[in-house]
């Protein structure tokens, strides 16, 4: 049985000290971890359908940074490995900095320009070089909240876009901040998508367009205790089981009462 690891980034920065940003140096060295342990990089399309190792990793990119292009490939290309990036289509070569609720604080500061999106050229030639480019729906809503045309809307429109900007098939979806339900995935499926990824609190059981990744963050790129504990694969084994998804959902209401 393959062991399929699906991580999720989003920016890297020497200098941005948002939560979703990791420094380059930490990102390699999380890399080079992943190498030693027989890691094998594959996209998202590749590592869920046909796993090219006992033990796979995909890299994603949410959001489609340029930062991800000027940081994150060359370090990627130097281990040859490629990855998967997610784009929120109406951003894409807009000449000014994404927002949206999770990032806006960060629009007219010092790092706004941390916010840029790649453009499609861009997008296209990571796609030209062994990456898959994906959706991150048009406008990266809490898709749940949306009504049955606007969710149509996001999801088919945003894979309409993609292949429009890329000229080549969009074959999957990343869920914005990883808001997903039923009706949702009925969506994705209805929209012509193969494959979809979440992030969600806890690992749950894996489907083709309900796939759990682990997301990681500025703080696991100083700790690395949490790094390897999030990537272990008894760790995630344990966290995706039934006992471990009714413990900690009784863990979160008592936080949740808590607070």
């Amino acid at each position: 049985m393959s062991d399929v690891l699906v991580l999720c980034y989003h920016a890297v920065s020497p200098s941005w000290p948002a939560p979703m940003s990791i420094a380059p140096d930490a990102f390699e060295r999380q890399l080079r971890f992943l190498v030693r342990r027989g890691y094998r990089a594959a996209t998202v399309a590749e590592a869920l359908s046909d796993p090219p190792a006992p033990r796979t990793v995909a890299i994603t990119f949410d959001d489609a940074y340029r930062s991800v292009l000027e940081l994150a490939r060359p370090i990627l290309d130097r281990l040859g490995m490629p990855a998967s990036v997610y784009v929120p289509t109406a951003w894409a070569g807009r000449d000014a900095p994404m927002s949206w609720p999770g990032i806006d604080q960060w629009v007219g500061g010092p790092h706004e320009h941390e916010l840029r999106c790649m453009t499609w050229e861009e997008l296209t030639g990571l796609a030209d070089h062994g990456w898959e480019v994906g959706s991150h729906t048009r406008s990266h809503p809490r898709l749940p909240e949306l009504d049955d045309a606007a969710l149509d809307g996001e999801l088919a429109g945003s894979r309409t876009d993609c292949e429009s900007g890329l000229g080549r098939e969009c074959q999957s979806l990343a869920y914005p901040y990883g808001a997903v339900d039923r009706r949702v995935v009925a969506a994705a499926q209805r929209a012509g998508y193969r494959h979809a990824v979440t992030l969600p609190r806890g690992l749950h059981r894996p489907e083709p367009l309900h796939w759990p990744r682990v997301g990681i963050y500025h703080v696991d790129g100083e700790a690395r205790w949490r790094w390897r504990m999030k990537v272990s694969p008894l760790a995630r084994r344990i966290r995706a089981s039934g006992p471990w998804e009714s413990v900690d959902g009784v863990r979160r209401r008592l936080v949740g009462a808590e607070g």
